[in-house]
């Protein structure tokens, strides 16, 4: 199939700014700069930015604890999301929430919460509520799988697959729950199965290829918006990086029980090296166009960084000040 350059370059971009401002928490996290719990995305940018190509701004989509890359790749601002992870008053909740509580409704992201399967259910009533006034919106429900050992993503796929509403259970698979490997947590590996009971269209994809990514979404929301919904997508990912932090072993709090070969095979089928391969393979872009996108990139992080510390944190005054009683 042949993709406008626009589309290509956008696909590069995004997955690019989500890998650099991702690596830019390492240090800070090391160093202490950074104290809340980081859930990094790195190695699983292709889905989030593949899936919200094919959206609208007026589209919703919900995230986890692992959302970095949810929020940027819907067009939410890095300079509030660097800000809010520094517990800034700068930051998209104001330096309350951290890295695991992002939103930006404007944007069509309403929220982010660390709780395994917590915003499925919150989903599944943005997706009933687009249904009943038939404003064509679609929501994407991100959740890892963790989530599938929850029974709300079981009661929430049966109403939605009972009232045909517009969502998309995306479910990111990085084979691993925390640090249980997910051989040793489900009898049935194939976690896209989950769907059939409810007669739900359902597909496995390589999370790691940006461009299947992008076609399964894509056909995925034309679906959705055509009153054709719920459709469950599950991607096969890797996280780079620790479950939380940069790795799992940081003052011994965890240990990594990732075989090295696996780390090593994974870390081969790197979404953006193997993006980068095939433009540069496929001549759709050049060497300096591609270097020109990462320079812009790394500048972007590091205006965010400024604008994060410039931000003063919350006074301690308004302590209450957002919490609803």
């Amino acid at each position: 199939m042949t993709y406008p350059k626009t589309l290509l370059e956008y696909l590069f971009r995004t997955m690019v700014r989500i890998r650099f401002c991702e690596e830019s928490f390492v240090e800070p996290i090391l160093t202490g700069e950074v104290n809340c719990p980081c859930h990094l995305y790195t190695g699983e940018e292709a889905i989030a930015t593949g899936m919200c190509a094919s959206l609208k701004e007026k589209d919703y989509i919900f995230g986890t604890h692992r959302s970095h890359g949810h929020f940027l790749a819907k067009g939410c601002s890095m300079k509030e999301l660097v800000a809010e992870i520094y517990c800034r008053e700068g930051g998209c909740s104001r330096g309350r929430g951290g890295s695991m509580h992002l939103i930006d409704p404007d944007k069509g992201m309403l929220g982010a919460a660390p709780i395994v399967a917590g915003t499925v259910s919150l989903a599944l009533g943005s997706a009933l509520a687009a249904s009943i006034r038939k404003d064509n919106r679609v929501t994407i429900s991100f959740f890892g799988d963790g989530a599938t050992g929850e029974g709300v993503l079981y009661e929430s796929m049966n109403f939605a697959s009972l009232k045909k509403l517009p969502i998309i259970f995306a479910c990111e698979n990085n084979l691993y729950a925390t640090h249980m490997p997910i051989r040793e947590c489900r009898v049935e590996n194939k976690i896209l199965k989950i769907a059939e009971p409810f007669c739900i269209e359902s597909h496995e994809v390589d999370g790691n290829d940006v461009l299947q990514v992008y076609e399964s979404g894509r056909k995925a929301i034309n679906k959705c918006r055509s009153g054709e919904g719920p459709v469950f997508l599950e991607f096969l990912t890797y996280r780079f990086r620790g479950h939380v932090g940069p790795c799992d072993n940081i003052q011994g709090t965890h240990t990594d029980i990732r075989p090295k070969e696996e780390v090593k095979k994974w870390l081969e089928r790197d979404p953006i090296k193997r993006f980068e391969k095939y433009l540069m393979d496929n001549s759709l872009m050049n060497e300096q166009e591609l270097y020109n996108i990462k320079q812009e990139a790394k500048r972007e992080v590091d205006d965010a960084h400024i604008f994060a510390k410039d931000s003063p944190f919350p006074d301690r005054n308004e302590l209450t000040k957002y919490v609803y009683r």
